[in-house]
């Protein structure tokens, strides 16, 4: 199981599609104690694999201390960072305390369009240092390419790129209009775009040794059936059945962007929030409605929750609305 805490709201970035809204700190983000705590319940609650992120988690001063408390814990402590303050010190810092991949924001092989979207003038040729430094101290990192309209076209460039300079694997973040992100809604892909960014994806996967990945976009388990290739995962969306997500406050929620509130880790202790929460028993059903309550693949696939949530007012149990299975036309 996977869970991913938001160490700190503060971000050195103002990316165009943050579900977090983030850029200055947050008032009463956890303190180091109460983080510790966090990860104590964590593992009690049977995750393995602890994502750091933000903001921009290595803005957070502590962090290379509560890398090693986790792994302390039995955690395998990973990250997601825009990878601009990864120096050649800091990445040995991280592995050495027990960091085991740095996922690293890259969104464009043409660095104006990477820097715009990220709001930073020297986004792309620090994020790429930051994959160097890593590379050189022999910690293991990954690109974390977020899929819009106006990047669709380059997504197997940017895997050959992810190849050439050494990285373990390539994530595809479709995106889910939450935080800033609603108001480039329109810049994300439709339906049968969507649907055909995925089969390229999984097309691509056949060529590479390195590991491709959509995120946000179950359908991409059906697609990978349907074609023959073969995946270690067993499932598309894990919202609420195997991960889940915690802010900087330490309010917990089914996924990044399916933003319902749970419960706050500061009154009641998270491994109770996960195994209790009757919004993540439902979602451990599978009982969707429409398309996805009778689709063959709903065990493997589950059809985006966020997405199905931000399209039909909030009903997260709904059909995914991008899903072109059984001759659905994807109106959305």
């Amino acid at each position: 199981m996977i869970v991913s805490w938001n160490t700190t709201n503060a971000c050195n970035m103002y990316c165009d599609h943050c579900y977090r809204d983030a850029g200055c700190k947050a008032e009463e983000e956890l303190s180091t104690a109460e983080a510790k705590t966090l990860l104590e319940q964590i593992a009690k609650a049977g995750f393995k694999i602890m994502i750091f992120s933000g903001g921009e988690p290595l803005l957070r001063p502590d962090i290379v201390d509560l890398v090693a408390y986790a792994g302390s814990l039995g955690l395998r402590p990973v990250f997601g960072t825009n990878g601009t303050l990864i120096t050649v010190e800091m990445a040995r810092k991280l592995k050495e305390a027990g960091a085991m991949g740095m996922g690293i924001s890259l969104d464009s092989l043409d660095k104006e369009k990477h820097n715009h979207f990220r709001k930073y003038p020297r986004a792309w040729e620090e994020a790429v240092q930051g994959m160097r430094n890593c590379r050189e101290v022999g910690l293991p990192f990954q690109i974390h390419t977020t899929v819009m309209d106006w990047n669709r076209r380059e997504l197997e460039a940017i895997t050959d790129f992810a190849v050439q300079e050494g990285a373990v694997a390539h994530h595809f973040f479709f995106l889910v209009p939450t935080g800033r992100a609603v108001s480039i809604e329109e810049e994300s892909l439709r339906a049968e775009e969507y649907e055909e960014a995925l089969t390229r994806i999984m097309k691509k996967q056949q060529e590479v040794n390195i590991e491709l990945k959509p995120t946000c976009a179950p359908q991409f388990m059906r697609i990978a059936k349907q074609m023959g290739v073969n995946v270690r995962f067993g499932r598309g969306c894990l919202a609420g059945t195997s991960y889940c997500i915690i802010s900087p406050k330490g309010q917990v929620q089914p996924c990044a962007y399916l933003n319902i509130p749970l419960g706050d880790v500061r009154q009641t202790p998270f491994d109770e929030i996960w195994r209790n929460h009757p919004v993540l028993n439902e979602l451990r059903t599978l009982n969707y409605k429409g398309g996805c309550g009778v689709c063959g693949f709903k065990k493997i696939c589950g059809g985006c929750r966020a997405r199905a949530a931000y399209y039909e007012e909030g009903d997260y149990m709904a059909e995914e609305p991008w899903c072109l299975y059984h001759g659905r036309k994807g109106v959305k």
